[in-house]
């Protein structure tokens, strides 16, 4: 697996530091059914607003279900769909607009399901798994070759699988694997108890 260092101004959990969004996966390694299992159980644990947890993922695995599988990799916009080929689970992320409980707009569904994607990503890490959230997609198409309901709405697609060893990885993937992960300095984006004064 591919090692990225990166440079944190203050000590982080080694699952936040390893994961990482590659694009160079490993074809001929199956991801069992037990282990998606267990990523959609992360998920399901993640905080939601009024525990309503406004989530769905449809998750296609290319082993276990081909045509799911190949109507997910259509949704993706091309340049995903280049690397994507390998990846062999595609999760579809839709989140409801409104909450369960009352029928009232949830204006807190994407950020609700956001946090659900990210345990997801972070179980993945912890198994040895790289996943990649892509919002290069069309929603449109993921409503129709899926059937998505209203008032579900389709946000991204995340691709998961094992890391290709690297001296197996494409040379026009290589530059991207290698290149560093890089953020904006903390201060820009997190604030000290007043809008634009850097924590």
């Amino acid at each position: 697996m591919i090692t990225k260092t990166i440079d944190v101004s203050s000590p982080i959990h080694p699952l936040l530091e390893q994961r990482y969004s590659g694009v160079s996966y490993d074809p001929t390694r199956i991801v069992h059914k037990q282990t998606l299992l267990s990523l959609a159980e992360a998920g399901r644990w993640a905080p939601s607003c009024f525990g309503d947890e406004p989530w769905r993922f449809i998750i296609c695995s290319k082993q276990d279900n081909p045509v799911s599988w190949d109507k997910a990799l259509e949704c993706l916009k091309e340049g995903n769909q280049a690397w994507c080929q390998h990846a062999p689970v595609l999760v579809i992320t839709c989140t409801s607009l409104l909450f369960d409980h009352n029928g009232a707009a949830n204006n807190f569904g994407p950020y609700d399901t956001g946090a659900a994607a990210m345990s997801m990503c972070l179980q993945a890490t912890a198994l040895g798994l790289m996943t990649h959230q892509m919002g290069g997609f069309s929603a449109d198409k993921a409503r129709e070759l899926f059937s998505i309901p209203e008032p579900f709405k389709p946000l991204a697609i995340m691709s998961v699988g094992y890391q290709l060893p690297f001296d197996r990885v494409p040379e026009q993937f290589k530059a991207r694997e290698l290149a560093p992960r890089k953020r904006k300095p903390l201060g820009e984006h997190f604030f000290d108890g007043a809008w634009g004064e850097g924590l």
